[in-house]
């Protein structure tokens, strides 16, 4: 435990991570960094939809899905295929996708 003049205070975010998910490179940190991405992805497309002032149902509209698919992407409960993703960002925001690999 880290301490300050012997005195305990909170650990930092990388302990936190190796104590609960495991050490990077192990296959329980692999799954929870991925778990991790898929929720970043997810929000930014919700808080795209809201930028557009679309509701899901309204997306789904403009993308030919149903609005329950919008939910249960937006809940996690489903991934998301890439040609969805860009189908969401192109027709459903009129905005242009850009992918890197780093």
């Amino acid at each position: 435990m880290n301490t300050i003049d012997n005195a305990p205070f909170l650990k930092s975010f990388d302990e936190h991570l190796n104590e609960n998910h495991g050490v990077i490179g192990t296959p329980q940190r692999d799954k929870f960094e991925e778990k991790a991405k898929a929720f970043v992805l997810v929000e930014m497309l919700r808080e795209e939809r809201l930028k557009a002032h679309l509701t899901q149902e309204q997306l789904a509209e403009k993308i030919g899905a149903k609005k329950g698919y919008i939910s249960r992407i937006e809940s996690g409960k489903t991934d998301i295929q890439i040609t969805t993703l860009f189908r969401i960002v192109e027709k459903g925001f009129g905005k242009q996708l850009n992918l890197s690999f780093l």
